[in-house]
């Protein structure tokens, strides 16, 4: 997979600008307006994963998932369409889906576990990627998850710091106006 990556003169280029698409190049903006025309069904926060990723399925599959606090690994196989011991084995092969257990010892799969159990599915079943490079490709989401948001937080503070000189450009002028 290509990464491409660009620099900004102004924090408010933060959008891409290459016309090559890899893993994670489109902002999630997206995806938020694509959930607002379909309606989502659920009262959730919004989902993190990239454009390039998501596809009209996808979105329909997450808007779908029971808006609860927790999901039996049943539960979350039904909604998934797989064998419980699927669930264990992807455990077992994705950082990304490490449920909780319960003090029973049952696992206890948050919405999140569940939208990246629906995102391994469909990387592996009909993007027809191999278990590597599924788990490649969601080691690549989750450090582009972190550089922007990392991003989103050095443009933050670059807005902080803009608003600061311009209220300190404008005490110079005043002064200035004081002293003629």
């Amino acid at each position: 997979m290509m990464m491409t990556t660009t620099t900004m003169s102004n924090p408010s280029d933060l959008e891409m600008e290459s016309s090559e698409l890899s893993l994670g190049d489109h902002h999630i903006d997206f995806i938020e307006e694509a959930e607002k025309e379909s309606a989502p069904l659920t009262a959730s926060a919004p989902i993190s994963i990239p454009a390039m990723l998501c596809d009209e399925k996808l979105l329909e599959e997450i808007n779908s998932i029971p808006d609860k606090m927790g999901f039996k690994i049943g539960d979350v196989a039904e909604i998934l369409g797989i064998k419980q011991y699927v669930l264990r084995y992807w455990e077992t092969e994705f950082e990304v889906l490490r449920p909780k257990k319960a003090s029973n010892n049952q696992r206890m799969y948050t919405r999140k576990d569940v939208e990246n159990a629906l995102l391994i599915r469909k990387l592996l079943h009909r993007d027809r990627f191999s278990i590597e490079g599924a788990r490649n490709a969601m080691k690549e989401l989750k450090a582009h998850v972190k550089k922007e948001k990392d991003m989103t937080q050095v443009y933050h503070k670059l807005e902080g710091i803009n608003e600061t000189v311009e209220d300190l450009i404008l005490d110079i002028r005043k002064l200035r106006q004081l002293f003629k």
